[in-house]
């Protein structure tokens, strides 16, 4: 079964999580760590993020630098079988267009139809940290939707050049959820213009919708009755952060653009230890799960990155 056929039949508020491959030259063992902490709490399937290479410059003696494209969290795939192998837990790798070109992308599919993987996050995924605006790799795809489009003719059974494959010939198909904004991504003009852009993505054959991270349920709640108007019937799922430094206090509003709802911020500003964060952070994700829970949400999908502690304090509690 699907993760979009899952979230759409009856069943209890599932459990999810997201994972980082791990940087560039550090083993896999971490993330093996991170699974066995909350594996006993039976995820109903683990996501693993996609990084796109960025530019950097390497000094290869004084005075001389060489200009390279480096990917500092690689291996989606692999991790993605890896863990697959070793536990036997469905996974959810992202494809994104950013620092992606379409035959790049085709190559991840083939790679992994032939692992049997066929549930996938599309999204277009962030900016060089370079450029002011998104720019497409060349020969690259400008929105998810886009991409969409181009694992739906893969399911069709063709190539971007148009000849046809045999990867799904035994009746498979890629599923695939894309990403929502409870409160707007970035570079929307507004809410209505965000609104219509996810409902591009379900209607070209998204199963699913998961959130950004968000602090205030009453966000969330705002977001599901608005896509329900607008015609968006899939399941939407809340992504959930526990908070765990006093970095995030000001990191996570401005890296992700979202707000800390008044009671949270009152708390957090009495904070003067990661400690004291970190506890504050898993009272006020318990709260927003059971809320989420006792409205009977679909799945709880947890931002997992340093977090599996108060993931599994947060879920022991929950569910």
């Amino acid at each position: 079964m699907s993760v979009a056929s899952f979230l759409q039949s009856p069943h209890d508020t599932a459990f999810s999580f997201e994972i980082l491959p791990p940087v560039k030259g550090k083993s896999i063992e971490q993330i093996y760590k991170t699974i066995d902490r909350l594996r006993e709490f039976g995820p109903a399937y683990i996501n693993i993020t996609t990084h796109r290479s960025d530019t950097i410059y390497r000094e290869t003696s004084p005075g001389n630098f060489v200009r390279l494209q480096e990917c500092h969290r690689p291996g989606t795939v692999a991790i993605a079988a890896a863990i697959k192998e070793k536990y036997g837990i469905t996974v959810v790798p992202h494809l994104i267009c950013s620092g992606y070109s379409q035959q790049e992308t085709e190559y991840e599919l083939i790679d992994l139809s032939f692992i049997d993987i066929t549930d996938v996050i599309l999204l277009r995924g962030d900016k060089s940290k370079d450029d002011s605006r998104f720019i497409p790799k060349a020969g690259g795809l400008l929105h998810a939707s886009e991409l969409c489009e181009q694992v739906n003719r893969f399911n069709q059974g063709l190539l971007i050049d148009g000849s046809k494959h045999e990867m799904l010939s035994d009746g498979r198909q890629f599923s695939y959820g894309v990403a929502g904004y409870p409160e707007k991504h970035e570079e929307a003009m507004n809410l209505a213009s965000d609104l219509e852009a996810l409902k591009s993505k379900v209607d070209k054959g998204a199963g699913y919708v998961v959130t950004q991270m968000f602090f205030d349920n009453q966000k969330y709640f705002a977001f599901v009755d608005r896509c329900r108007k607008a015609g968006i019937s899939v399941p939407i799922v809340p992504g959930i952060k526990p908070l765990g430094t006093l970095n995030h206090r000001t990191m996570i509003p401005k890296t992700f653009h979202i707000d800390f709802p008044e009671a949270l911020a009152k708390e957090l500003a009495k904070c003067t230890t990661n400690d004291e964060v970190k506890q504050v952070g898993i009272d006020w994700c318990v709260a927003q799960c059971r809320e989420l829970k006792k409205a009977g949400v679909p799945s709880i999908h947890f931002y997992s990155m340093n977090a599996s502690d108060s993931i599994a304090a947060i879920v022991k509690q929950v569910y």
